[in-house]
């Protein structure tokens, strides 16, 4: 696994631990005016900082004396625990304390007896994200890549990448065999319901700018919305229009079945590899080929693990 210097600093949380909603680490800020439940979530898992900072800016804003505008702002501090687990020496132990809080959020996984802290976590959750019209879920990256929004496969998670325009990079795809995700969870994913969800991975975790990529993604998603005021944002955010973004559609998941996967040579995130069968890996005795030509590395992981995502491939739109 690669070795990454930590650029940025961890944000000290503890001010936020007695929530306002009865959740720990759960905060909603109401307007007098009607308008939808509006979340940024942040340390689904607990090593990704970016969202902490970012979720640190919003709670100084609101309690700085920026008005929400309408309906109701939450902001979530998800697997604290994890956070808690840091350790500098070691830094991507900390990802999660019993098994990853983003692949439990099927309901039958919720409605089970298998027992966690992720799943505790997500269980005392589940009630609060149950009344979120729209959600941003802050993430990071294993390895250096450009920042992509993972829209899902429907029609409005798609739509929403747009509308908050950055970053530049959308994926659309369906998630990962090892299970779902919070973007996916229920009404989210359902193409059929105007609930939306988007989850932004901003960066390698512990790199400069990710913290800073983070708070632009989460004010521009606000200002969609039209949650806080618009010159306020405006002045944050700057009002050129945004780049334009580059779609990438999963074609194939690759999910190690053998302890013995090995790769090749290193991938780098969003590399495009031109010829259709070129062996990127090797797992067990089938070795991994591209699928097609002109094949997309979406978020390659270096030490892969028995039924997990080794890497998704995709072909630009």
């Amino acid at each position: 696994m690669s070795d990454h210097q930590i650029e940025v600093p961890f944000p000290q949380i503890d001010r936020w631990a007695q929530g306002n909603v009865g959740i720990p680490y759960v905060w909603s800020a109401k307007s007098d005016v009607d308008g939808p439940h509006v979340c940024v979530t942040a340390l689904v898992h607990g090593n990704e900082v970016c969202g902490a900072i970012a979720l640190n800016a919003l709670g100084n804003a609101l309690w700085g004396g920026v008005q929400v505008q309408r309906g109701t702002l939450s902001f979530v501090f998800a697997n604290v625990a994890a956070y808690e687990s840091f350790d500098a020496k070691k830094p991507f132990e900390s990802r999660s304390v019993d098994e990853d809080f983003n692949r439990v959020w099927n309901e039958t996984t919720l409605d089970g007896e298998r027992q966690s802290r992720e799943l505790s976590r997500a269980r005392e959750l589940r009630p609060f994200f149950d009344t979120v019209d729209h959600l941003l879920d802050l993430h990071s990256m294993l390895e250096p890549a450009p920042p992509i929004a993972l829209a899902g496969d429907t029609v409005k998670g798609l739509a929403l990448a747009h509308a908050v325009g950055a970053p530049v990079h959308i994926l659309i795809d369906s998630g990962h065999s090892a299970g779902k995700r919070l973007r996916d969870y229920a009404s989210f994913a359902d193409a059929n319901s105007n609930k939306t969800a988007l989850l932004v991975e901003c960066g390698q975790h512990w790199e400069r700018a990710v913290g800073s990529v983070a708070c632009n993604v989460m004010w521009r998603f606000l200002r969609h919305f039209e949650m806080l005021d618009r010159d306020w944002l405006d002045n944050l955010i700057g009002v050129e229009p945004p780049a334009a973004q580059r779609i990438v559609e999963i074609s194939e998941v690759i999910t190690l079945r053998s302890s013995e996967f090995k790769w090749r040579r290193p991938l780098r995130g969003l590399e495009v590899i031109p010829e259709a069968g070129t062996v990127i890996a090797v797992d067990g005795d089938r070795e991994v080929r591209t699928p097609h030509a002109d094949a997309v590395m979406v978020m390659p992981v270096p030490q892969p693990k028995l039924g997990q995502t080794a890497v998704r491939i995709g072909r630009y739109r």
